[in-house]
């Protein structure tokens, strides 16, 4: 069976699933459709979790990342695995235990304030936007490519269904369509994978075959790889550019911004008890581990799969002439979606695929011919396209498609299940129409999805940048608006509703303007994106630890110099953090 064939039959088949399971567990309340009834065994939500958590960026992205950056793409594997340790740790239990909806709801109880519910609220549209956009465009690059669809088209299928299982079953069916999610995406990461270990190794574990050595040449993986990048002027796989601080704020950023990713957050709040929390947190961690010690395997053998494909010697002569191999037939088809494009510059037939950016290289090679590197390749193909490039059969390559189609409707289903509780409950119900009943509360939010899911549709037809970076803008705006507030309002009872309010709009505002700064389309041109540009010589993509220390700056500033909060307030943040009832949660 050709492979379109197989690819719409393996994708069909996971969209009636999880259409079928938003049919079967459709919600009915508000508590259903926000936090699906508080019910949820943790088992099943740390299932849910992970693959809320693992978005198109860690299933397409990253390891596409790690393939190109080598040692320096460790820096999102250290960031989003740490940041969710924190989040368990610190965060969770405790907000689990409030037991309130949403992250505006406890910021706006604890603050007493309407204002700091409404910042809040700002804070977290600007990051699941942000994040969202990501996530479609890992859809559409799917769609593209798989189904052999352009973009907008693909991205129209997709929020169709993202429409029917997150309007229709709410949190509900959000969370059980997850678990599906979940199956299908770690079978589809993990099958190829095995595969290719075995196929370069001799050894079908990835984690193991990631230091074994490769067949015929018995080198190990890592000191091939290096030699062969070398070869072509790139760095080391081994080492990075980046520099020190550089890594210190961007694995800072990744770590305390998925700490204050709102779609992950509010997975606790599903299940009955606070211990269950912490359960589901572990359960959650055990699922993602198997994905993220993958991935550092499957980025090295795509790079150097990659590599090897491409530089392709000659393979005859004809009237004196040297013939070379053609591309492969993965290239041609690749070319068609726009992410990957061969210009022959010399005209030799070959793929000279080499650093443009090694000035010493580039001299030494055009003295054979060279006219520029030939190839350019987008990140977020590597997974993708690694099957392919591997020679895997087409029912692998279909499963690919289907898990990563899972990956980036998964966590776009629980992006814009918070948008629109967000707006529904805490802009709508607790601020500005208190008097609504719970069934206009409950349409309000199915529109208020419906709406964001458009949004989410344009913004990943025009997406800020690769996957993986355009998340990384997300997780820096979260570390620097939401987190802080989050934890000081946790297990500070000095911080009032002036200093978090500050705090919040400092940290939204640097960190947004710094990151359009040098990402914007108006803007950027004017502070180019290289490191002697950057404030202390840090990233866009890490600048969110700067806008965290600044939050917590301003808010422990400005509350300083204004009233304490009140005693009813202090006595609720001591309750919180007491370990005494943490089978139960409060109701303020």
């Amino acid at each position: 069976m050709d492979l379109t064939t197989l690819t719409y039959i393996a994708v069909g088949l996971s969209f009636a699933l999880y259409i079928g399971i938003a049919i079967w567990a459709k919600a009915s309340t508000t508590g259903e459709f926000y936090v699906a009834g508080s019910g949820v065994n943790p088992v099943v939500n740390g299932m849910a979790t992970a693959a809320d958590w693992m978005s198109a960026a860690s299933f397409i992205s990253m390891a596409g990342l790690i393939a190109f950056l080598g040692y320096g793409g460790s820096v999102y594997l250290m960031g989003w695995t740490g940041g969710y340790c924190l989040l368990a740790m610190l965060l969770a239990p405790y907000l689990r235990k409030y037991g309130k909806f949403t992250v505006p709801e406890f910021i706006g109880d604890r603050f007493y304030s309407k204002t700091a519910r409404i910042v809040a609220v700002v804070c977290l549209i600007f990051i699941s936007f942000t994040y969202v956009a990501g996530q479609m465009r890992g859809v559409g690059i799917v769609f593209s490519r798989f189904l052999e669809v352009d973009i907008l088209t693909g991205l129209i299928i997709g929020m169709s269904i993202v429409f029917v299982y997150a309007v229709l079953g709410g949190m509900k069916g959000v969370t059980y369509t997850q678990v599906a999610q979940y199956c299908v995406l770690i079978v589809a990461y993990t099958v190829p994978a095995i595969f290719i270990a075995f196929q370069l190794t001799g050894n079908p574990i990835p984690q193991l075959a990631f230091g074994s050595t490769v067949n015929g040449t018995g080198e190990f993986m890592l000191d091939r790889l290096n030699q062969v990048v070398t070869d072509l002027g790139f760095l080391e796989y081994t080492t990075t550019s980046k520099s020190t601080i550089d890594i210190f704020a961007i694995t800072l950023a990744l770590m305390v911004g998925t700490a204050g990713l709102p779609h992950v957050i509010v997975r606790f709040f599903t299940v009955p008890k606070v211990r269950d929390a912490r359960s589901s947190a572990g359960w959650a961690l055990v699922f993602i581990a198997i994905l993220y010690t993958t991935a550092p395997a499957v980025g090295a053998m795509a790079r150097l799969n990659l590599t090897q494909t491409v530089q392709t010697g000659p393979v005859g002569a004809e009237d004196g002439n040297l013939v070379f191999e053609q591309r492969p037939d993965w290239m041609k088809r690749w070319e068609s979606t726009g992410l990957l494009s061969f210009d022959d510059k010399n005209g030799d037939g070959k793929i000279q695929y080499y650093n443009d950016a090694n000035a010493e290289f580039a001299a030494k090679a055009e003295q054979y011919g060279w006219k520029g590197n030939e190839l350019k390749v987008d990140n977020d193909i590597m997974v993708l396209a690694n099957p392919e490039i591997a020679q895997l059969p087409n029912w692998v390559i279909a499963l690919v498609a289907a898990g990563g189609i899972a990956a980036a409707l998964s966590t776009a289903a629980g992006l814009l299940l918070v948008i629109s509780s967000s707006i529904s409950h805490d802009l709508l119900k607790s601020t500005f129409t208190p008097d609504m009943t719970e069934k206009q509360e409950l349409l309000t939010g199915r529109i208020a999805a419906a709406v964001a899911i458009g949004i989410a549709g344009y913004l990943g037809y025009n997406p800020p940048g690769f996957v993986a970076q355009v998340v990384a803008f997300a997780f820096g705006l979260a570390a620097a608006s939401l987190f802080p507030v989050i934890i000081m309002g946790i297990f500070s009872k000095k911080i009032n509703r002036e200093g978090a309010i500050a705090g919040m709009l400092t940290g939204l505002v640097f960190t947004m303007g710094y990151i359009i700064a040098y990402k914007g389309v108006f803007i950027a041109p004017i502070l180019p994106n290289t490191a002697e540009y950057w404030l202390f010589g840090i990233s866009p993509e890490g600048i969110g630890a700067v806008g965290m220390v600044l939050n917590f700056a301003v808010a422990f500033a400005v509350s300083k110099v204004t009233a304490e909060p009140p005693q009813r307030i202090q006595e609720m943040v001591e309750h919180i953090r007491v370990p005494k009832g943490a089978g139960a949660a409060v109701d303020h």
